[in-house]
């Protein structure tokens, strides 16, 4: 009599066919969803999207393997709907438990490798948190197959049919998690509403046989409590005192401050975007640095300053400038809308200062093709844009430069911040010597006690002469100090051949080397700690 229930409910090819779109659904729902959890910890570069995409297809692989050999050893469909219980629970509890197993494996890795850090993290990340749950998902197909297939006359069409409602399930499970459940409810509930899908799915299925009433309803309890403890959103689960913890569509975003400054960090483990410091002067941190450029360009000589920022942040710079040059003109660009926004709510981002929500390189190509006005030109042009702890690699090729080029006036100067310093191998190497065939005069200076480095670039030769003229005339004592200093610090670089340019961009891989070297540095300390007194001597540091 079971045996004829579970011909009946699969007989109904729809309910089969919708089990097919769920799965597929559900797997790009939770590979998108897996970018977005560890992003916070290990960036949303290409190469953690690379280990996402092939870890999860490995699962897949094996799926479709060992779900076709079990659906004709073992054709039971109860087998099916209980592996799709379990992917849907174990799902549920990626919100519980995934960023604890995050930090465990980042906590054991930092200690135990020297290179690739983030790589060799992201990827066990990756093989604990989501391979299990989506091997069990890429068993679907091939036992659905086994269940849906008459006879050999329609076999290619019924095959077919399951292909094309497993392909349609993604295309949605691709498009609702980025543009509709993340942005709205956060990463943590969108994996238990995948994961509540997927339940009802097999629910549905159990109730129609009426078998295995005692292990769904223990399922079903266990996704309650999964939804109880699991839709907290906080990444960085040991901070109390954040000011603003949430995340948009293309950042997760942290906010923090003290009595001194006001900080904003898309990354939980490492790296600071933005720093807005209360005291209203001059700080030596690099946005200081970087007013050198209008010195260089002639901020004393001028009436009016035209200053635009790709990659405004939270707009410290834009601050800077306007306390300190009352002849400037400021604008921004920021493609994170959030950003502005926390801009202006937390770090005192006037609300006159236009921001631009935009690309920086598709801003100047706007700008370039007169949508933005009749394609204006600016005396300084800073660059410091970061998508997480790398640059994007179409905002580091001398096509991109020479469009900044293009949008400087004929004494203007262009200033970049680098933000990791690096060796001669390095990516601030590559940067520069790509920047160098593009402008005739290049100077570097490092920020003290940071890993920042400033470059200016112009094409008027005299620009650090600019600024020694500038400076004599400047009447703040302060800023002339600061702008002294930097100065005296300036180098002319030397360029090499290290050319970065669209077809051949690898900033990923050299802004991840950099960062393999600060985390050794900043970690080296607690090595010796716990090679010294070992894992008591830790806690006792952490205490």
């Amino acid at each position: 009599m079971n045996k004829d229930k579970k011909r009946t409910i699969l007989e109904n090819k729809a309910y089969l066919y919708l089990t097919e779109f769920f799965a597929g659904m559900s797997v790009m729902a939770v590979e998108l969803g897996a970018s977005r959890l560890l992003a916070p910890y290990f960036s949303s570069s290409q190469i953690v999207w690379t280990i996402i995409i092939g870890t999860i297809m490995i699962a897949m692989a094996l799926g479709n393997i060992f779900g076709g050999r079990w659906a004709d050893k073992d054709p039971d469909p109860d087998r099916l709907y209980k592996r799709i219980v379990i992917a849907a629970l174990w799902i549920a509890a990626i919100p519980v438990a995934g960023k604890y197993i995050v930090m465990g494996i980042a906590g054991i890795l930092i200690f135990t490798v020297n290179t690739n850090f983030l790589v060799m993290a992201a990827f066990a990340a990756c093989m604990v948190i989501f391979v299990f749950p989506l091997f069990l998902l890429g068993t679907v197909t091939p036992s659905l197959v086994k269940y849906t297939v008459d006879s050999l006359d329609d076999n290619g069409k019924t095959v077919g049919y399951l292909n094309a409602s497993n392909t349609i399930g993604s295309i949605i499970g691709t498009f609702v998690p980025t543009f509709i459940s993340i942005p709205a409810v956060g990463t943590g509930i969108t994996f238990l509403l995948f994961a509540g899908v997927l339940l009802l799915l097999a629910v549905l299925y159990f109730c129609s046989v009426k078998r295995s009433g005692k292990r769904v309803i223990a399922g079903i309890l266990i996704f309650v409590l999964c939804c109880v403890f699991g839709h907290e959103d906080s990444f960085a689960f040991w901070e109390k005192d954040l000011t603003y913890e949430g995340e948009s569509v293309y950042n997760y975003l942290q906010v923090y401050e003290d009595d001194a400054q006001v900080v904003l960090s898309t990354n939980v483990l490492f790296g600071v975007q933005s720093v807005y410091r209360k005291e209203k002067g001059l700080t030596g941190m690099y946005y200081d640095y970087a007013m050198a450029a209008p010195f260089m360009s002639g901020c004393n000589e001028k009436e009016n300053l035209d200053i635009l920022i790709l990659g405004m942040g939270t707009g410290t710079y834009a601050t800077q400038c306007g306390r300190y040059f009352d002849n400037v003109n400021v604008e921004g660009v920021e493609i994170d809308e959030k950003i502005t926004d926390l801009a202006r709510t937390y770090f005192q981002l006037p609300e006159e200062t236009k921001v631009y929500t935009y690309d920086g390189r598709a801003f100047l190509q706007a700008l370039s093709a007169g949508r933005k006005g009749d394609n204006k030109k600016y005396d300084v042009i800073m660059v410091d844009a970061y998508q997480d702890i790398t640059i994007p690699f179409q905002m580091s090729s001398v096509e991109f430069f020479t469009l900044v080029k293009e949008h400087l006036k004929e004494d203007g100067v262009m200033v970049v911040n680098m933000n990791m310093k690096s060796g001669e191998d390095g990516i601030n190497a590559y940067l520069a010597d790509t920047i160098s065939s593009v402008f005739d005069c290049v100077c570097t200076t490092d920020v003290a006690y940071s890993t920042n480095r400033e470059l200016f670039a112009s094409a008027n030769s005299q620009m650090i002469d600019r600024l020694s003229e500038n400076i004599e005339v400047e009447q703040d004592p302060q800023l002339k100090n600061m702008m002294e200093k930097v100065r005296d610090s300036l180098q002319i670089y030397q360029p090499g051949d290290k050319i970065l340019t669209d077809d051949k961009a690898p900033v990923e891989l050299l802004s991840m080397r950099a960062i393999d070297g600060i985390i050794k540095d900043e970690v080296a300390y607690y090595k010796e700690i716990r090679e010294k007194e070992g894992i008591q001597g830790l806690l006792k540091l952490l205490q």
